[in-house]
């Protein structure tokens, strides 16, 4: 008997064509990821496509290097079995390391600069791996830079695989042996620019070379964060004294051994605040989630694609997930505090109130409510206080030790305490100020341990804290 297939719907083939059998292990899927062309966004005469690294299983390009690394470890006897992985990481290397090598039975221990995304350190942690902080304000030769830091703690435990990621060699060879080979795949052969960053150098060093040997026409462009000495170097020759950048993962305070920088033909030096907005811009515009780094070559690219008299078919790097960064660059309020977000200045106290009632964006509490509801809200929204509000009137102000002063005691009755009303605890005697005083008329307000009251007139605006000011200061300080 004849079987008959009916024609496959509109879509249904390239759907198909996506699915594969059962894979053996997660690291399988590591690479092969797909190309999408952003169609949302001014190129000029160019047309501009991206990869999407953030579609490896731990959500960045950093997989195909920690598999490398390990590999090229086991392969040569540096990495034992039981052995121990140290590596010093902007988080994305870590990650890749510790998901490659916790299930293989390795031990991870990570040096991880302060200034990187909670989501990092949270998604670290919850795989298994050992973290230590460091600090992200010293430069190489300081004992807490994260990778002079690294080096000591593998020196100093035995067998332990230092794995280097800034002068390793499997480090380029994933991406000339995976990456570029894709990329050259994908766009059928015909590729004109590569945009890319610099961590550790080993995207730029890779992909460079494999573009060199199989299509001589192709640019490798640098997108480099302002503060970091890389671009400045390629355009002048001359090493610049660091800056410092907000955007995670890319950029550098020295030439790492695996960057080739005579590779870059272009390099370009993006502003923190315009890479924030471009990844912000590619989600919303092509629902893209995407890591800081990604904004920053986002930009790049763009700025390369629009500066073309003819037409080329340029691409760039998802290099990352905007997962890892929801608590940051996809924060308005994260935004505003870095003086990173547009927002209109009156040279007043309003410059100073993050989150305004009359936005809707004060956290706040009822004076009915419970105190464990207003516990968790300060819980949830991290901080100290919360304005007690009555049908839209501010009643009182009710903080952390009104809370403890109220629910300490015994044992007995302690659950009761928690849900007496907030208007219970909360202090209704308040000071206030208006809007339009200056800066000169907090500290008064902050030596009687107060937090700031601030009203247009009748209105109620907000609350100024101490960190509210110090965020203003170093905002005007840059």
């Amino acid at each position: 008997m004849s079987v008959h297939r009916k024609a496959a719907p509109d879509g249904a083939e390239s759907t198909l064509a996506r699915l594969r059998p059962p894979y053996a292990s997660v690291l399988d899927l590591i690479g092969q990821t797909p190309v999408v062309e952003l169609t949302k966004f001014d190129t000029g005469k160019c047309r501009l496509f991206i990869k999407l690294e953030s579609q490896n299983p731990g959500g960045s390009i950093k997989d195909r290097i920690a598999l490398s690394m390990i590999a090229a470890a086991e392969k040569d006897g540096r990495l034992k079995r039981g052995g121990t992985i140290v590596e010093a990481t902007a988080g994305n290397t870590g990650l890749g390391l510790a998901q490659v090598g916790i299930p293989k039975g390795y031990r991870i221990i990570l040096v991880v600069p302060d200034k990187m995304s909670r989501e990092k350190i949270q998604h670290l942690r919850a795989l298994g791996a050992e973290v230590r902080m460091t600090r992200s304000d010293v430069g190489k030769g300081h004992p807490e830079y994260y990778q002079d830091m690294a080096e000591k703690i593998a020196a100093e435990l035995p067998g332990a695989f230092y794995a280097n990621q800034f002068a390793n060699p499997a480090n380029p060879l994933a991406h000339e042996t995976t990456t570029g080979p894709e990329i050259f795949t994908q766009l059928d052969g015909d590729v004109d620019a590569v945009v890319v960053g610099v961590g550790s150098g080993g995207t730029l060093t890779g992909l460079g070379r494999y573009f060199a040997k199989h299509s001589p026409k192709t640019e490798m462009v640098l997108a480099d964060p302002v503060g970091s000495v890389l671009a400045p170097l390629i355009k002048t020759g001359k090493m610049e004294e660091a800056g410092s950048w907000t955007v995670e993962g890319i950029g550098e305070d020295f030439v790492p051994p695996n960057a080739d920088l005579s590779l870059v033909k272009k390099a370009y030096s993006i502003p923190d605040k315009q890479s924030m907005l471009a990844v912000r811009d590619l989600l919303s515009k092509e629902g893209i989630l995407a890591g800081s780094s990604s904004g920053t070559l986002l930009s790049a690219a763009l700025r390369y694609c629009r500066e073309q008299t003819s037409p080329k078919r340029v691409v760039t790097l998802v290099c990352d997930s905007g997962n890892k960064y929801l608590s940051k660059v996809f924060d308005d309020f994260w935004l505003a505090e870095q003086g990173l977000a547009e927002r209109e200045q009156h040279g007043d106290l309003r410059d100073l109130v993050m989150r305004t009632y009359r936005t809707g964006d004060t956290v706040w509490v009822g004076p009915e409510e419970s105190l464990l509801n207003a516990y968790g809200r300060m819980r949830r929204s991290d901080v100290s206080q919360l304005p007690v509000l009555d049908d839209g009137r501010l009643v009182g102000i009710v903080d952390e030790s009104d809370i403890l002063a109220k629910v300490d005691g015994p044992y007995d009755g302690r659950w009761d305490r928690f849900n007496a009303p907030v208007r219970t605890a909360m202090t209704s005697t308040l000071h206030t100020l208006q809007a339009s005083q200056t800066l000169d008329a907090l500290l008064p307000v902050f030596d009687r341990n107060e937090v700031a009251i601030v009203f247009d007139g009748e209105e109620f605006i907000g609350l100024i804290t101490r960190i509210d000011l110090i965020n203003h200061l170093r905002r005007r300080a840059k």
